[in-house]
């Protein structure tokens, strides 16, 4: 008789005895929420007041059963609708049958909408956003045009809405309004529905720019600094701010004059300079010429002129090619960067470039995921080996490695036997353990042992290798009733 055969002869004998005092609810129901393997059943029995923990997780499986759907937006307490309400996964479909909700406050999450890292949330239906933004309650109306998500489209219709809250968002689709939307806006009796006009109007028209400049506090004019139309005179004017970070915003701005960027230029603050070294207009030969440097610890934002590029235009083809690192950091994250320039940047001299590339680009190559990996341990690392492309194989060379996160990394190779798995879940560093106690390769005597550790109970209850008859043993033990 084997010694897995044995375990299962005294697995249920011991279970209820053993295993009820020694762990913590909500690791378990945690972790079997994210267990890929969980039935329907036991993804409705973590539904129960019980195992409120894992209602977060649960509300952000993929690709939902229809009958947990159901139990989702059914169920009596808000706090797990209002959970659905803000799901990054889930269909938009779906989370519009919230609408009809009866508590404002999963309106008002419903109308807000999740806010995907790195991401954009897929939009609801035209209809549901018409019916929250003409809800009875005014915050749930002005949640819902405030939304991250709301298409221009559908603000677009309610310039004569009569909460002047509403009349303020509509003003963020400014570029899907007709010009007389705009100047009605621009003339609302609401003075707050005014200047949300004006703050838009003058990305294009100087004649506002002076007036939204004077209402704004200079913590919040930095937005218009960045992008306003300027008149010849207010530029000139706002060249002498004293706050150096001022100045590097206004470098940057498409529609300062040439000698005014030349000025810029030559500014004591070296992020000033760097900013107008990365202006669009500027050829090679002028972004050379002016006394900057990018260095790798430097933390800038992808220059949104880049980002605004067609994806395979000449001009975002110019920017991967760039000699300035700014430039070829942009053109890693752009969202539809050509293959080639892919491969081209993957292989940047650059490390944020490849890392760029690694970390916003689905089809980043395989080797460049492994290198990356390899010489790096920051928050992405979890999402690169996740990829399909990721390569695994071989990796099992590192389970003896001093670095324990290159032990860790050893459990990504699928050809990595039992035994080494075994050997990693026993390891000295947390992170190690860890990331075993979800290898189904694992014996089950060996995830019930990690079941009992605080350190690795989460990961563990999400192993795949639990058979269902397993997961609801969990749940009895914690008292989750059925």
């Amino acid at each position: 008789m084997t010694d897995e055969t044995t375990y299962e002869t005294t697995y249920e004998a011991t279970y209820e005895a053993t295993y009820e005092a020694t762990y913590e609810r909500s690791e378990v129901v945690q972790g079997l929420a994210l267990n890929r393997a969980a039935s329907t059943g036991v993804l409705l029995r973590l539904m129960r007041p019980e195992a409120k923990a894992a209602w977060l997780w649960l509300c952000r499986r993929a690709e939902l059963p229809a009958a947990l759907v159901d139990a989702f937006v059914t169920h009596p307490d808000w706090r797990m609708r209002a959970s659905f309400a803000q799901s990054e996964v889930a269909a938009a479909a779906d989370r519009a049958r919230l609408v009809d909700d009866a508590d404002r406050r999963v309106l008002l999450e419903l109308a807000h909408g999740p806010t995907p890292y790195r991401a954009a949330a897929e939009p609801l239906p035209d209809a549901v956003y018409a019916r929250l933004l003409t809800d009875a309650d005014p915050e749930v109306r002005r949640t819902a045009a405030m939304s991250p998500s709301i298409p221009a489209r559908v603000l677009a219709v309610h310039t004569g809405h009569h909460d002047p809250g509403v009349r303020t968002g509509v003003c963020r689709a400014w570029n899907a309004l007709t010009p007389a939307d705009r100047e009605t806006l621009l003339g609302d009796p609401d003075a707050a529905v005014r200047a949300a006009a004006a703050r838009h109007a003058c990305r294009t028209d100087p004649a506002h720019t002076d007036g939204v400049l004077a209402a704004m506090t200079p913590v919040h004019r930095r937005e218009i600094l960045a992008g306003s139309c300027l008149p010849r005179a207010t530029a000139e004017r706002l060249m002498d701010l004293d706050d150096p970070y001022d100045r590097q915003t206004l470098a940057g701005n498409p529609s300062l004059p040439p000698d005014l960027v030349a000025r810029l230029a030559a500014d004591s603050e070296h992020e000033v300079r760097r900013a107008v070294s990365a202006r669009p207009e500027l050829t090679e030969e002028q972004r050379a010429a002016v006394d900057h440097s990018v260095r790798r610890s430097d933390a800038l934002r992808p220059l949104g002129w880049v980002l605004a590029l067609d994806g395979d235009s000449d001009a975002l083809r110019a920017c991967a090619a760039s000699a300035h690192r700014w430039l070829r950091r942009s053109a890693a994250v752009h969202p539809a960067l050509p293959a080639d320039l892919v491969e081209r940047l993957a292989e940047d001299e650059d490390f944020v470039v490849r890392l760029m590339i690694c970390e916003r680009q689905p089809a980043a190559p395989a080797g460049a995921l492994l290198r990356t990996v390899l010489e790096w341990d920051g928050r992405s690392v979890h999402d690169m080996v996740r990829l399909p492309q990721f390569p695994g194989k071989g990796l099992v060379r590192y389970a003896d490695h001093e670095e324990p996160r290159l032990r860790r990394l050893a459990v990504q190779d699928p050809d990595a036997a039992p035994e080494v798995i075994e050997s990693l879940a026993r390891d000295e560093a947390v992170w190690v353990r860890r990331a075993a106690a979800s290898d189904p390769r694992l014996t089950r005597e060996r995830i019930e042992e990690l079941l009992r550790d605080p350190d690795t109970a989460w990961p563990a209850a999400s192993n795949p290798r639990l058979a269902e008859a397993d997961m609801h043993r969990l749940l009895d033990a914690v008292a989750v009733p059925a």
